[in-house]
């Protein structure tokens, strides 16, 4: 919805400086308030989805709860037409009716805080469009089924002394009145949120056995509420609040240790996480989103108690430090200096910040892990006077079952790969590699593997492409994903850096792409051949007879314009499967190969990867 580089550098420049948000918010406002009339309907698209995925979570964190509104409707009006106007049509057919029943609950609670001598004034307000449609999928319900369509808000003309005080007593006169639920209870005058947002919150049983939200705040409070940080420095002066800061930080730190579209998940999820608050040994308070774990509050007191942390005590009991946090809780934590970080650990925190430190506490273990391991191996082949062939050691990385040599290195680091067996399997693939010119025998499929030791001849392609508005030139690489070649239906995707991927259009990534960065998508075909080759894999399954992997060779052998780079076949109960990899240079010469291979008899499937 957003390039992720682009992202980035948004993150930067206002986790920099607060007034870039509030500045960045106003014009997409401005924008969305005149989108109306763009006629190109990708582009209203596209920047609706930005306004809805980015900027009204945004203006939430930051506490424009009306900007924020206006953000979310605006976004809905344009990406589900069809849902905004028929909320729209429903809320203005039932005004009368909910203008009616609001004047009935105020009334009576205008009466008794008249009487008990308070400033103030009420405003019933309907609830946003966009809250309601949230609503109605959330309950799976049509509109009529929602009953809490409106809130109601008494707003103090109070003291700053005696604001809270007052509060209170509003809130008193109102559960006198009304029957109050207990459970939806929110008090952010006692811990404000870290946006400034002050407000005393309850549902009560109205008139008609209906659920009416109440909320309680002061003129103060109000405009904070209002208009957010932007009100709030007003009172307090250009700085934002701890809590503020400590997400800014957070930004920053997330963004050195992290990708890039992780961190885009983390920082959405981030602007609408609840939170909790808990006390340290000494009293003080900290505030962590909800579902924050004892890990957590470990690296919020500082990186190292973080990676060593073993475990803590909450309210005096030990718990593991997976265990989740709740307000109210006194955290102590539990270290030890052999302690380390783990990948899974990632899956207990709950907030960025100690993710983050995760993260690059991973990257810094992991690095000095793969290095020893890689030293160990090589000493052990020293001592057992063995020269190390590349190609084999991939070849043996590869049958273990990794994808990349770190993968391989790490496993050993960690104890899970005894560096002896590697030796004795590494010695197997030599030998084995290195007597494949002898004559064979005719033979089954059972472990069969054969890697060609002809070097790379795909230097660099030289088909030619047109890419999206007849532009040649433009630099292009063909994605690892699908490996598109010479004559498949193909599309290109713009990256961040710049350059373009070629996708098959039948690409498994395909639909991804097209739905979360369909902008980035442009048009692409082939318009010239050049001498280009193409690495293809092929997936074989069959029946494992004498002699399939002869025949299977054999039909390759005998096409001069097809190469065999690797074969790698096992078998089981009588059947095979398998991996083959050929160099070709185009999808005729590929479809010609296919159909060849499944004449075989015994081979029941041929499919490309």
């Amino acid at each position: 919805i957003i390039e992720s580089e682009n992202f980035r550098n948004l993150l930067l420049s206002f986790a920099e400086d607060m007034r870039v948000i509030l500045i960045m918010i106003a014009d997409r406002v401005n924008l969305m308030r005149q989108i109306r009339d763009v006629e190109n309907t990708e582009a209203r698209q596209k920047v609706s989805e930005e306004a809805s995925y980015l900027y009204a979570p945004l203006a939430h964190k930051l506490g424009l709860y009306q900007l924020k509104s206006e953000l979310e409707d605006l976004s809905l009006k344009y990406l589900e037409h069809d849902a905004y106007y028929l909320i729209k049509d429903k809320l203005n057919a039932t005004k009368t009716a909910r203008d009616a029943y609001i004047s009935r609950f105020i009334t009576p609670v205008s009466e008794h805080l008249k009487a008990a001598g308070l400033k103030f004034h009420i405003k019933g307000r309907t609830k946003s469009i966009h809250s309601i449609w949230q609503k109605m999928k959330k309950q799976k319900c049509g509109f009529e089924g929602i009953y809490d369509l409106f809130a109601i808000r008494i707003i103090l003309d109070s003291p700053e002394d005696k604001e809270k005080m007052q509060c209170w007593q509003a809130y008193s006169i109102v559960t006198d009145m009304y029957q109050p639920n207990p459970k939806r209870l929110r008090d952010w005058l006692s811990v404000p949120k870290s946006n400034g947002y002050e407000c005393l919150h309850i549902t009560v049983l109205g008139p008609e056995k209906k659920w009416v939200e109440v909320q309680i705040r002061t003129e103060r409070m109000d405009e904070i509420a209002e208009h957010g940080l932007a009100a709030h420095w007003r009172y307090k002066g250009v700085k934002a609040e701890g809590g503020m800061d400590d997400w800014l930080a957070s930004i920053r730190s997330a963004l050195e240790a992290g990708d890039n579209l992780e961190v885009m998940d983390q920082f959405k999820s981030d602007l609408y996480d609840k939170e909790i608050y808990v006390f340290t040994p000494k009293g003080d308070l900290l505030k962590f989103p909800k579902g924050a774990t004892v890990l957590d509050f470990a690296y919020h007191i500082h990186s190292r108690v973080g990676n060593q942390c073993v475990g803590g005590k909450i309210n005096g009991k030990n718990v593991s430090f997976r265990t989740e946090l709740h307000s109210g809780d006194m955290v102590e934590i539990l270290t030890s200096s052999t302690q380390k970080p783990r990948q899974e650990w990632l899956k207990v925190c709950k907030s960025s910040r100690a993710k983050s430190k995760i993260r690059l506490a991973l990257k810094e273990t992991q690095a000095n892990d793969k290095l020893y391991a890689k030293e160990l191996l090589e000493r052990r082949f020293k001592n057992k006077k063995i020269d190390v062939d590349e190609a084999s050691m991939g070849h043996l990385i590869r049958k273990l079952g990794f994808k990349e040599g770190s993968e391989f290195y790490q496993q050993i680091a960690d104890g899970k790969l005894d560096p002896n067996y590697v030796i004795d399997e590494y010695q197997k693939i030599y030998n084995h590699l290195h007597n494949l010119n002898q004559p064979r025998e005719a033979e089954s499929a059972k472990n069969f593997e054969y890697e060609n030791p002809t070097p790379d001849i795909l230097k660099k392609n030289d088909d030619v492409l047109v890419i999206d508005k007849n532009l040649k030139g433009l630099d292009f690489s063909l994605a690892k994903c699908c490996h598109p070649i010479y004559g498949d239906s193909v599309f290109g995707f713009v990256t961040v850096n710049g350059g373009i991927k070629i996708h098959r259009c039948d690409c498994p990534n395909a639909p991804e792409m097209r739905k979360r960065f369909g902008y980035r998508v442009v048009k692409a075909r082939w318009s010239g051949k050049g001498t280009s080759q193409y690495a293809i894999t092929l997936r074989i399954i069959g029946n494992d007879d004498i002699g399939i992997v002869s025949n299977i060779t054999n039909v390759i052998s005998k096409d001069e314009k097809v190469v065999m780079r690797s074969i790698n076949i096992d078998s089981h109960d009588g059947l095979f499967s398998g991996n083959l990899i050929v160099m070709l240079d185009d999808n005729s010469k590929l479809n010609i190969l296919m159909k060849k291979l499944r004449t075989i008899k015994g081979v029941k499937e041929v499919v490309r990867i």
